[in-house]
C-alpha cells in the first residue's frame, strides 16, 4: 500500500467474454495496479447452465489458477490454497458474465485504540475453513454447530465492533465424497443419509444464523434442516460442491478500523418481486438510484449478491407459478432469471450475482441480498 496505513480491501468487477476470460485480472498484474499476493477472493458469473454438468466454473477456475499460480510460483492446482474462487453457473436473461477480484492490502491493527478508528466504517473481508467432515455429519447439528464455530473466528478477524457489521458470509459447502455402503449402513441405522447439496446448503446457512445471533441454538436440530424454515439467515449465501471435505468462507462486514472507499450493506427479501427490499439495501448505503436509476449512483455500485428460489408452495404473492411443474426449464433458471432481471432493472446494472437455492437463506420463496459500493 503506498503511503497509506491499515487494512484496505479493493474491488474490480470485470466483464468477461467467456468462462475463461481472466484478461481484467491480467492488465491488472501486468500494470502493477495489484499484486498477485494481495488477491484474496474472485467471485463471479459464467454462462452456463448452473447445473451439475455445468463446466464453466471449472473453465474460470482452472484460467485463474493458471495466472495467479505463475505469478505467485506455485503449482496452479495450489493457489486455491491461497485464494477462495466462488463461481456461480447461470447467466440467464440479462445477466452479464463478469467476476469480481478483491484484493486485501495491509492489516488491521493488531491492539486497536481509538486514536485507530476511521469516522466511517469501511469494507472488511476474511477467509476461513472449517474442519473436515465425514459424509454422515452433512445436513446435520455437526455442520451446523462447526460452521458456527468457523463463522465465529472469522468475526474475530473482521475488526467489527458488532456482529451486525457483518453482511455477508459467502460459502462453498462440503459434500465429502462417499461410498454406497455408508450410505447404506446410515440407512440402516434409521438416519436418512443426507450427504447432498441441499442438506449442505441448509446446514450451512443455519450455521451462519447460529454465529450471528439470527436463530437460538434451542431452537435448531437434526429435523429442523430443510423442514422448519421460519429458521433462517439473512446474511449467509452457500453453494455446495461435491468432493469438498471441508466449508470454505468468506466474510465480508464493516470495520472501523478499515481503509478504503468501499462499504457493504444488507437485506432480505421477501419474495423474486421484492424491488422496495432491493431499494431499501440501495437507501442503507445511500444510494439514490432513482427511476430510471442515476448512471452517477449506478457507478458506485461494486457487487451485488443475492439468493433466489422458486417458492415451494407454488404461489407469488398469492398467485400460481408453474416454475416447478415445468419441465422443459428448470424452476433454478427460471428463479435466477426472475430476480436477476429485477435487480437488474431496478439497479441499472446487469452485472448481478445470483445464486439459486436458498435453502434457510432467508424466508421462503424470498433470499438474502448484499451489495457493495463505493463511499461518497
Amino acid at each position: 500500500m503506498s503511503g497509506a496505513t491499515g487494512l484496505r480491501v479493493r474491488a474490480f468487477n470485470f466483464e468477461t467474454r467467456g468462462p475463461g476470460d481472466v484478461s481484467g485480472l491480467k492488465g491488472l498484474l501486468d500494470r502493477g495496479e495489484v499484486r498477485a499476493e494481495d488477491v484474496v477472493c474472485v467471485l463471479g458469473k459464467t454462462e452456463g447452465n448452473g447445473g451439475r454438468n455445468d463446466f464453466t466454473r471449472d473453465l474460470a477456475m482452472g484460467a485463474l489458477e493458471r495466472l495467479l499460480g505463475a505469478r505467485l510460483g506455485v503449482p496452479p492446482e495450489a493457489v486455491q490454497d491461497r485464494v477462495v474462487f466462488s463461481f456461480s453457473g447461470g447467466t440467464e436473461g440479462v445477466v452479464t458474465p463478469h467476476m469480481i477480484v478483491f484484493v486485501r492490502e495491509g492489516a488491521l491493527p493488531q491492539a486497536p485504540s481509538p486514536a485507530d478508528r476511521r469516522a466511517e466504517k469501511r469494507l472488511t473481508v476474511a477467509v476461513g475453513y472449517t474442519r473436515e467432515f465425514e459424509p454422515g455429519e452433512i445436513g446435520r447439528m455437526p455442520q451446523i454447530e462447526e460452521t458456527a464455530r468457523a463463522v465465529q473466528a472469522l468475526v474475530q478477524e473482521l475488526g467489527v465492533d458488532d456482529p451486525s457489521d457483518v453482511h455477508l458470509i459467502q460459502m462453498k459447502g462440503a459434500i465429502p465424497s462417499f461410498t454406497h455402503a455408508e450410505a447404506e449402513a446410515a440407512a440402516r441405522r434409521g438416519a436418512p443419509f443426507r450427504c447432498d447439496m441441499a442438506y449442505s446448503r441448509g446446514a450451512s446457512a443455519l450455521g451462519v444464523a447460529l454465529a450471528l445471533g439470527e436463530v437460538r441454538r434451542e431452537d435448531l436440530s437434526d429435523e429442523v434442516v430443510l423442514s422448519d424454515y421460519r429458521h433462517y439467515s439473512a446474511i449467509a449465501s452457500c453453494s455446495a460442491k461435491p468432493g469438498l471435505r471441508r466449508t470454505e468462507l468468506l466474510a465480508f462486514a464493516n470495520s472501523a478500523y478499515a481503509d478504503g472507499e468501499l462499504q457493504i450493506g444488507h437485506g432480505v427479501l421477501s419474495d423474486l418481486l421484492d424491488v422496495a427490499g432491493i431499494h431499501a439495501v440501495a437507501r442503507g448505503l445511500g444510494l439514490q438510484l432513482g427511476a430510471p436509476p442515476d448512471p452517477a449512483e449506478v457507478n458506485r455500485i461494486v457487487g451485488v449478491f443475492a439468493k433466489s428460489e422458486a417458492d415451494a408452495r407454488g404461489t407469488v404473492r398469492g398467485r400460481r407459478h408453474t416454475m416447478l411443474s415445468d419441465d422443459d426449464i428448470s424452476d433454478t433458471r427460471y428463479s435466477r432469471c426472475v430476480l436477476s432481471s429485477v435487480l437488474a432493472a431496478t439497479l441499472g446494472d446487469t452485472r448481478v450475482y445470483v445464486s439459486t437455492r436458498a435453502e434457510h437463506h432467508g424466508p421462503q420463496g424470498g433470499g438474502p441480498l448484499a451489495m457493495i459500493v463505493r463511499a461518497r
